[in-house]
């Protein structure tokens, strides 16, 4: 029997005071998504998704929570060979991940985009309705996410570019909810000769059959590579360099004969994060391939993935870094600290004041972008402009700030947001890939550099921020202000020498995010939202203005718990 001492306060030895209750479900308990949601989506569209959100929060808040950290410790297996030394190319995953991606089908986060009566139905909002789906689920699984982008990227190039025949066929392996009928998606794009250099990439694809053609060569990042979908770039002609030399062809795991498309995995690539899923690297002998779209048009299809994958990336960002900010204030309400709760000293309100500001600063903005998107695809031109530019942008900001958010919650929670037995490590590993994929820093510097000399999006994006500025004058003349000394310089950025307009692009975009985020914000103002948008305009204008050193007052705890916008 554990003798105990007469002198040691037990029950006192407690991380949390005993009132700890964390949230049962994500969607209920996010304040910000709800109003945002309610505000923008049709009555039908919000009562169509209402009842899957709300089993979806319940689900990443308690069960699917569990087989994140599961599939995350217990990542996917690569077998070669069977035990009669037949190769097999098998990858074998935790009973885990097939339970995520049971919960995903059932969300609708694909059905509710193409399933062709939902799709009518919805047509001005399914990218919206989808993505709300996709941003409750990723704040409990970031890995799985990504063959979800790849998954509804395929069915993007299949809907665009295929044939009826292939379309037919295809999608409805994507809408499905039967996870035994699901088919999953991938892309074959990186190469070790290209990486961002795609027009370097070597692998070749030679005329066998019609639109069939045979792909050899090694494709060096395939994530998802178990996928049943794959589309792949490769050369027809390789004396064609470059990106134009490019043709994109649909392969399919298993051959009309019901025998394996040969696709030799090599090995799973080791990964920081994002553990759950698959990445690899693979040889392609003899893989069969159906030309997509005209030849040497490759590089054009592929970049329809790409945007959208983009947005993915947006999305389990701003997912990622909320569920690590909810973590840290759900803790720091809870946590005793010299003498009072946590919440109640002012460098941690400060610091939360800091996070959950730039939260909801990127939160419209990536929303905003999925409306570009919606608005594109309707065939709205001005739109189309407005999407080349603030796509990537949207891509590199939310990105970087996830991760200094995540970063920074973690150090809130002390010791224990260290420790793997809680969540923050695995979100911390997982959002550190998404500045990475789909164009890093520099690339999307450069991309956005081309959208402004290619496109009218800068212009677009200004008429947004001058509109926006003038129907809130109390916080627009500053931001118009500050809009018209960036437009002044962006007629000199343009007519720099080169290597003098790359290394000036990088302050000028950033101080055009900012101020459209800024306005966005301004945009999104109402009877519930100017409880966290009102202090988070005031924190941000202060952040961006230049200023001298000053008294600072913090927010009340009170005044936070309004900013966060999260209820336990």
């Amino acid at each position: 029997m554990e003798s105990k001492s007469p002198h040691y306060p037990q029950e006192k030895n407690q991380v949390f005071s005993k009132n700890f209750h964390p949230s049962d479900n994500f969607y209920h308990s996010d304040l910000i998504f709800k109003n945002f949601l309610k505000e923008n989506t049709t009555s039908n569209g919000f009562a169509y998704m209402a009842d899957k959100l709300d089993v979806l929060g319940k689900e990443t808040a308690g069960k699917m929570n569990e087989f994140s950290l599961l599939a995350d410790k217990s990542g996917p297996e690569l077998v070669k060979r069977n035990s009669l030394g037949e190769t097999i190319d098998e990858i074998r995953f935790h009973p885990a991940y097939w339970e995520l991606l049971k919960i995903a089908l059932k969300s609708e986060m694909f059905r509710v985009k193409w399933e062709p009566s939902l799709r009518d139905t919805f047509k001005n909002e399914k990218q919206l309705l989808g993505f709300s789906a996709g941003y409750i689920y990723a704040m409990s699984e970031c890995g799985q996410f990504c063959p979800h982008c790849m998954t509804d990227g395929v069915a993007r190039l299949i809907d665009l570019f295929c044939v009826e025949e292939d379309k037919e066929r295809l999608l409805p392996h994507i809408y499905t909810n039967n996870l035994d009928d699901f088919y999953s998606g991938a892309m074959f794009l990186t190469e070790k000769t290209g990486g961002s250099d795609v027009g370097a990439n070597l692998v070749v694809a030679t005329q066998h059959e019609g639109e069939n053609y045979l792909l050899n060569g090694e494709k060096w990042f395939c994530s998802n590579p178990n996928a049943d979908i794959i589309f792949a770039l490769a050369r027809t002609d390789p004396t064609i360099k470059g990106t134009k030399g490019l043709s994109i062809f649909l392969i399919e795991k298993f051959l009309p004969t019901g025998e394996r498309n040969p696709i030799d995995i090599i090995r799973l690539k080791d990964k920081l994060g994002v553990r759950s899923m698959a990445s690899a690297e693979c040889m392609l002998t003899n893989t069969m391939g159906k030309l997509v779209g005209k030849e040497f048009e490759g590089f054009k299809v592929m970049l329809e993935m790409i945007n959208i994958s983009r947005i993915y990336n947006s999305v389990a960002a701003i997912a990622c870094s909320r569920r690590a900010l909810v973590e840290s204030y759900q803790f720091l309400c809870h946590r005793e600290t010299f003498g009072k709760t946590a919440i109640e000293h002012s460098l941690i309100r400060t610091k939360l004041t800091e996070l959950g500001s730039l939260h909801i600063a990127n939160f419209y903005l990536v929303w905003r972008t999925i409306k570009s998107l919606e608005l594109a695809d309707a065939g709205d031109e001005k739109e189309k402009q407005l999407l080349r530019l603030i796509n990537p942008m949207t891509k590199k900001w939310s990105a970087e700030t996830g991760v200094y958010i995540t970063r920074e919650s973690m150090e809130l929670m002390g010791g224990l947001g260290y420790i793997e037995d809680t969540v923050m490590p695995k979100l911390m590993r997982d959002i550190l890939v998404l500045p990475i994929w789909e164009g890093s820093g520099n690339i999307i510097i450069l991309d956005m550099l081309r959208a402004m000399t290619k496109t009218n999006g800068f212009d677009v994006i200004c008429e947004e921020i001058s509109r926006t500025a003038t129907e809130n004058p109390d916080f627009g003349n500053w931001v118009q202000l500050e809009l018209d000394r960036l437009i002044l310089f962006s007629e000199k950025i343009m007519n720099l020498p080169q290597d003098k307009m790359e290394a000036s692009a990088k302050p000028f975009f950033e101080k055009l995010t900012s101020l459209y985020q800024l306005s966005l914000l301004l945009d999104n103002l109402n009877e519930e939202s100017e409880k966290w948008i009102l202090p988070a305009l005031k924190f941000l204008m202060e952040k961006y203005a230049p200023s001298e050193l000053s008294v600072v007052t913090p927010l009340s705890s009170e005044e936070v718990k309004d900013l966060v916008a999260w209820e336990f």
